[in-house]
């Protein structure tokens, strides 16, 4: 190895061209740290709030973007036990992850699932963590309940929809296009609402009321999640596209008793992350083994086209995961 490898800086808060390849110093593996020879890099929507300005590194973590990768462990930290140079991973990551080398935790490394190709491993960590521990940790999804994701075609929305349908949940979801409703429906949900064609409010009181809702949209579909809503129901919260600050009553959350809860999770300790993750080893990993859920992959861009990927996802017209090829 050489002390710089090339990377994806952002030049400036902006549009997606403000990411120009630059050179960077190798990350070095501090204390229960690996470095990470990156083989892909996931792309995902904090990258793009990152890039123009609106979601800021937590402290301590690299200036540069990508939250999960797939490659091959090339060094270790003091304290690492768990892991051996060349071993194939892939990991969360608290930032740097489009770049020839990145470090992260150990404990947030999981192993490549048996039979999965690195391009695949790396569209798991970021969407997979997330929807464990939202779905399932926070809201408690159980067998038989109804469960409604809003965007099902995105990365989220492929894996919250295989994940509910997987643990026998009953799995409802929203897309904006006709096409992917086709999608999701072929993922497992059960009914996938064009909210441009209909209210899914309606739709969902029409089946008895949601259980658990993962929204990520916001705005005016936070008092509508809750019309939505069965008694005792939870809605989860993991992001604001339409905006954080809206009006509420209360008053029928309290008669129907039902939760709001949410989290974002690159701001969680490194515990909290290393807990989700034994999580999903223990209870996720072998169904993806299995094959039994996979992620949707959507399109492939060289490391050095990251602008273009980055406007392929601010488009959505993506269905599933976008990634970049970092080394093959």
């Amino acid at each position: 190895m050489t002390d710089i490898m090339r990377a994806v800086e952002i030049t400036a808060a902006g549009g997606p061209e403000v990411l120009q390849m630059a050179d960077r110093p190798m990350p070095l593996a501090g204390h229960g740290q690996v470095v990470i020879k990156v083989s892909y890099a996931g792309v995902n929507r904090p990258d793009a709030l990152q890039r123009a300005g609106l979601y800021a590194p937590p402290k301590g973590a690299s200036d540069l973007p990508g939250l999960e990768c797939s490659g091959a462990v090339v060094s270790l930290g003091d304290g690492v036990s768990d892991l051996a140079v060349g071993d194939q991973v892939c990991a969360l990551l608290p930032g740097g992850g489009y770049a020839q080398y990145v470090a992260t935790p150990a404990v947030h490394c999981l192993p490549v699932p048996d039979g999965m190709d690195m391009r695949t491993a790396a569209c798991l960590p970021e969407t997979f963590f997330t929807v464990w521990s939202n779905v399932f940790m926070r809201g408690g999804l159980q067998a038989g309940e109804r469960f409604l994701v809003h965007g099902g075609s995105s990365g989220i929305g492929t894996t919250a929809i295989q994940l509910a349908r997987a643990f026998g949940a009953r799995v409802f979801t929203t897309a904006r296009t006709d096409e992917k409703c086709a999608a999701c429906l072929g993922l497992g949900a059960e009914i996938a609402v064009n909210y441009r064609d209909a209210d899914f409010v309606d739709v969902m009181k029409a089946q008895g009321g949601v259980d658990v809702i993962l929204d990520m949209v916001g705005g005016d579909y936070i008092a509508r999640n809750l019309r939505a809503l069965a008694e005792d129901g939870r809605l989860v919260q993991i992001a604001f596209l339409q905006g954080p600050k809206v009006e509420v009553n209360f008053a029928p959350l309290m008669m129907r008793r039902q939760t709001i809860t949410g989290s974002t999770l690159r701001p969680q300790s490194d515990l909290a992350k290393a807990w989700i993750a034994n999580e999903l080893r223990a209870k996720v990993w072998p169904l993806l083994a299995a094959g039994t859920i996979a992620p949707v992959m959507d399109r492939e861009f060289a490391l050095t086209d990251a602008a273009a990927a980055h406007a392929r996802m601010e488009s959505s017209a993506h269905i599933g995961k976008i990634v970049l090829r970092v080394s093959s």
